[in-house]
């Protein structure tokens, strides 16, 4: 099962998150979150984004958001987190998030959003979260203790964010065990023409001078030439992250097995499609994430 050439077929993984990102990553940029979180007292659209996407794991300091987010700056992450919790708690934050979820995907997706295709895309959807282990992934262990919603457009978003936090952990490690930090992050994406310096680098708080210093300690290791373009050296190695993020993210694939995991697939990507024709996610965006 999901076995190409006698190896993992890691294009599962790849596609899911592809298909699946605009689906739970829309709450970042629907202005119904903004008004949300402004509502329970948050400051600002980043502080908006920090506390809510880290209220599952508690009030906790901009340590530990900086520990799990990883590609932010931490002084970017320090000018909205510990304040946010002084204006509201992590309780109210992610009922904010859950309500402006609801009322983000009953605009973007219109009738589609009682239909019975939804429903079950997201006991599927659901049913692959149960593949997932909590061990060694912080943030997708904090989202996992948070109560199911009801509704299926809910249900849908809530497992699409599991899902994407639980890839998102095993990034880290992947990033972490080849030597590659937040910013070299980045400089490591757009040297392969992933994405465009001025497309990323404003929104995760990196400097130039931070950017520049990445650059050069990319280019010590042999992985950038001196126009910043990946040499050969610096293409494997963006590769071999790619590839063990991707394996990393296949048990919820294996657990829902080939011929669900198909149907999902084929049921979510009009809704993503969707999602992004209605504006609902910008192409290209911060994430890096392609069309479904």
């Amino acid at each position: 099962m999901f076995i190409a050439n006698d190896q993992p077929d890691l294009s599962v993984a790849r596609t899911a998150w592809a298909v699946l990102e605009p689906y739970n990553a829309m709450i970042y940029f629907a202005p119904e979150a903004r008004e949300a979180y402004k509502e329970v007292g948050l400051k600002g659209f980043w502080m908006g984004y920090f506390a809510s996407r880290a209220a599952p794991l508690g009030a906790v300091s901009a340590s530990v958001v900086s520990a799990t987010f990883y590609n932010f700056h931490p002084r970017m992450v320090a000018r909205a987190i510990p304040d946010a919790w002084k204006f509201s708690t992590p309780e109210r934050v992610w009922s904010a998030r859950v309500q402006a979820a609801d009322k983000a995907l009953r605009r973007l997706l219109g009738e589609s959003i009682a239909s019975h295709e939804l429903a079950e895309a997201a006991q599927l959807a659901r049913e692959a979260v149960v593949g997932c282990s909590v061990i060694g992934r912080t943030l997708f262990a904090a989202y996992s203790d948070m109560k199911w919603p009801e509704e299926p457009h809910l249900v849908l978003w809530h497992a699409a964010t599991l899902l994407r936090e639980y890839r998102g952990d095993g990034h880290i490690v992947a990033l972490l065990g080849e030597g590659v930090d937040g910013c070299e992050a980045h400089v490591l994406q757009g040297s392969v023409g992933n994405i465009a310096r001025e497309s990323i680098q404003p929104h995760r708080g990196w400097s130039d001078e931070d950017w520049q210093a990445a650059e050069h300690r990319m280019r010590r290791r042999g992985l950038l030439d001196k126009e910043g373009r990946a040499t050969a050296s610096g293409k494997a190695l963006h590769r071999a992250i790619e590839d063990r993020t991707d394996w990393l993210a296949l048990p919820p694939w294996q657990h829902l097995g080939e011929e669900k995991y198909k149907r999902l697939i084929e049921l979510v990507r009009p809704l993503s499609t969707c999602i992004v024709d209605q504006g609902g996610i910008p192409m290209p965006n911060p994430m890096g994430s392609p069309r479904p």
